[in-house]
């Protein structure tokens, strides 16, 4: 049964200047920076296979095929995270860090890394 070949990917180099930032930056999350170097890989000029990426870069296969063509759909937006399902946060990372510590309101605007960790 033949395999069928996976959908070249071309970067511009603007594109390709972002996606190599991203990896070298050391915020970048990790999930995030393992999606550029696929797609980084996967537009090189010898147009590897998805097996060859996986191989390379210590992944599945499937996992190649599903950021390939996730690229190709909807360019470097489509390597962010999609919304999660379920219920929404109740509070924002921002506000996390403002909320009454103690239930007292004159310390609500104390940050929680002000206070020690009791064990």
């Amino acid at each position: 049964m033949p395999v069928p070949l996976a959908r070249p990917v071309s970067l511009t180099s603007d594109e390709q200047t972002r996606l190599e930032a991203l990896v070298r930056a050391h915020s970048t999350p990790q999930a995030l920076a393992l999606r550029c170097r696929l797609i980084l890989r996967s537009a090189a000029p010898d147009q590897p296979s998805n097996v060859q990426v996986a191989t390379e870069l210590a992944c599945e296969r499937h996992t190649v095929g599903r950021w390939r063509q996730r690229s190709l759909q909807h360019g470097l937006i489509g390597l962010q995270d999609a919304p999660r399902a379920g219920r929404p946060r109740r509070f924002s990372p921002l506000c996390s860090g403002r909320c009454a510590v103690d239930g007292h309101q004159e310390t609500h605007h104390v940050s929680l890394s002000h206070y020690p960790v009791e064990s």
